[in-house]
């Protein structure tokens, strides 16, 4: 929040930045009140058709096309309005499904983010879906940025829970806030312990220890038990080591799969979708971070990976990658 408002992502396409986690659960009673005005504002652009969809991603191609031109010293006068009509359609896209991020967002509220948090998460999902998209597959959007929002959202709770509670404490934890906010939001305070007792139905003391349970990381240094059988959390963790050498054999594996993926491409587009997946085991790059390792721009870094994944669909050799996976 910035100003007592969501951010929005910009017409410039920038992604949302990521948020610090925490505060309390009267702070989450207003961040739903927040969303409420949040969601007045993004409602203003219309949901679009299938076929504004396939429009919009055209559009979206041929700036994406118009600007590695520009890149590469084209002086063509009609080239900057293409990139900046196709600018104007992602734009488009992500503004017009930005609900969608919401209602995806709002099952994930109260799990040691706030609601606004989740969206930004979700709204980083829905960019990348948005880049992603592939209209010749004849798909409707939604479909694939609910995955895509998803994944954003989930990785963000993985950050924000760095050792997870048990599923169960979790859940309480979850209906403790739900109970608080909404009590909040009736009394226009923030109810107190006994309040809150009552209307959790918990004992004061549970519910004063549930409280003071760290929704976030724990140290490694935590002790269990007692005497000899007194451990660290640390020590109780699986030891990586101890599989060393199967990993070895199976990224050996990997690696043999993923040369047969990309052997029909061209160099450059192999050298793309080995960056863009971490195939060779050095992380994931960002369309920004091919751009620049290769002197490209990051539409048309995303226009040659969107041909190679069809290339390689079409070829078959994805069903080796899916067995391995297996």
């Amino acid at each position: 929040m910035k100003g007592g408002e969501m951010t929005v992502t910009g017409s410039n396409g920038s992604r949302p930045a990521r948020r610090g986690q925490g505060g309390t659960t009267a702070v989450q009673a207003s961040s739903w009140d927040q969303v409420g005005d949040y969601l007045a504002r993004i409602g203003a652009t219309p949901l679009l058709t299938a076929d504004e969809e396939t429009a919009l991603a055209r559009r979206m191609e041929a700036g994406a096309y118009a600007a590695h031109l520009i890149e590469q010293g084209s002086a063509d006068p009609e080239l900057a309005a293409v990139a900046a009509d196709g600018r104007a359609a992602r734009k488009h896209m992500i503004e017009a499904n930005l609900r969608l991020v919401v209602s995806i967002a709002k099952r994930y509220a109260n799990r040691g983010m706030s609601l606004a948090d989740v969206i930004q998460d979700g709204n980083l999902g829905l960019i990348e879906a948005v880049d992603r998209f592939d209209h010749t597959r004849g798909n409707r959007f939604s479909t694939v940025a609910t995955w895509w929002i998803r994944k954003a959202i989930q990785r963000g709770l993985e950050h924000a829970h760095a050792v997870r509670l048990p599923i169960a404490v979790q859940d309480q934890l979850i209906k403790i806030a739900r109970v608080e906010a909404d009590a909040a939001h009736r009394l226009g305070r923030a109810p107190t312990e006994r309040e809150l007792a009552e209307e959790a139905q918990q004992e004061p003391a549970k519910l004063t220890a549930l409280r003071q349970l760290p929704w976030t990381c724990l140290s490694l240094d935590l002790t269990t038990g007692e005497g000899a059988q007194r451990y660290t959390l640390g020590d109780l963790l699986e030891d990586d080591q101890c599989r060393a050498t199967e990993r070895l054999v199976e990224e050996k594996a990997l690696r043999q799969v993923i040369d047969s993926l990309v052997a029909g491409l061209a160099p450059r587009q192999a050298l793309i979708l080995r960056l863009r997946f971490g195939l060779d085991g050095h992380g994931r790059h960002t369309p920004r971070q091919i751009a620049t390792k290769l002197g490209l721009t990051p539409q048309w870094v995303r226009f040659l990976e969107k041909e190679s994944l069809a290339r390689t669909r079409s070829s078959g050799r994805p069903q080796g990658l899916r067995a391995w996976a297996s």
